[in-house]
């Protein structure tokens, strides 16, 4: 039996899949912008519901839309004949998808969101279908060719998800939801921890080893040791921030044979360290670190970037798993 080329096939599915989203994205109209501002205002639920593989695509879309800060979930179509229509209000946006946009199953919720009212968004490919001609709001996608027989719902559920981001990501724009907002709707894993902001790992207060650019070294040393932290924040008498110190500088300065028991701290210390807002994120300032090659950052507040607030040392960020 000769051997099936199965690379090919990938590619040809994909292409099938690039062709449909193209056609996709030539067909966005007016009627997109009326969802995403049906959606934004929506004071209760965005419930979307579906059959098959398009139930299967409304559960992401609906996971996707919790996640930029719009409540939603998804219904099963089947259970909704057999009770669940109670889940849905008269507050609520319902959206259905259909590739037919006819599929039995959904007759049942349509007659129940028409009857009482409940904003209707049909996700279908057929404008004589029962959801096209049933929705308020009708986002009618192209029909397309699928792979696998020319009948596997692929380049249609393709568009189906595709379209989904698209509204979610739209309605995250017309809510300005911030990347603080979003890390507010994802506290763990890796997505929590790459927007963990500069303000959530510095060293504050008493634990920031500030010293006076006046002060002798000798004195410096021994605060260097207590801190811990491998380096000194150096400051004027108003408490504008002028230097850093470095336990690395310490020891290129003895290894040139110099006494620094007998300097002023202002003669050591490197002049205008870098400092970064309280709100970056963390991510961005180990980036800083790695192009700079420094283990150590002030943190300031607003734009008094002489006025340093925090610390920021290379391990808090490690220690919080961002890379």
């Amino acid at each position: 039996m000769k051997k099936k080329n199965y690379k090919k096939i990938a590619k040809s599915v994909i292409d099938l899949e690039i062709k449909a989203l193209k056609k996709l994205k030539n067909s966005i109209n007016n009627s997109f912008n009326e969802a995403v501002e049906s959606i934004a205002n929506c004071q209760s639920k965005v419930i979307l519901c579906g059959v098959g593989k398009s139930g299967l695509i409304g559960a992401k879309i609906s996971a996707t839309l919790s996640s930029v800060g719009t409540p939603s979930f998804s219904l099963s179509a089947n259970d909704c004949s057999h009770g669940d229509l109670g889940s849905i209000s008269k507050k609520d946006v319902l959206i259905l998808i259909s590739y037919s946009g006819s599929t039995e199953e959904l007759k049942n919720i349509i007659k129940y969101a028409n009857r009482n009212r409940i904003t209707l968004i049909g996700i279908m490919s057929k404008k004589n279908s029962i959801l096209y001609k049933a929705s308020d709001i009708k986002l009618l996608i192209p029909e397309v060719i699928e792979a696998g027989l020319g009948i596997v719902p692929t380049a249609s559920t393709i568009n189906q998800l595709s379209i989904g981001d698209a509204l979610a990501i739209s309605v995250l724009n017309k809510k300005n939801i911030s990347k603080k907002d979003f890390k507010n709707f994802h506290p763990s894993g890796n997505l929590g921890a790459k927007l963990r902001t500069v303000e959530e790992l510095m060293i504050m207060g008493n634990k920031i080893p500030f010293v006076n650019e006046a002060l002798n070294m000798k004195k410096a040393l021994q605060i260097i040791s207590n801190k811990k932290l491998g380096t000194l924040i150096v400051q004027n008498s108003k408490k504008i921030t002028t230097g850093i110190i470095t336990d690395g500088q310490i020891r290129r300065f003895n290894e040139m044979g110099n006494n620094l028991q007998d300097l002023t701290v202002k003669k050591v210390m490197t002049k205008n360290p870098i400092s970064i807002n309280q709100n970056i994120l963390a991510e961005k300032a180990l980036s800083i670190m790695n192009n700079k090659k420094i283990t150590s950052l002030c943190v300031h507040k607003d734009k008094n970037t002489k006025k340093t607030i925090g610390i920021l040392h290379i391990h808090n960020i490690l220690q919080s798993a961002i890379k």
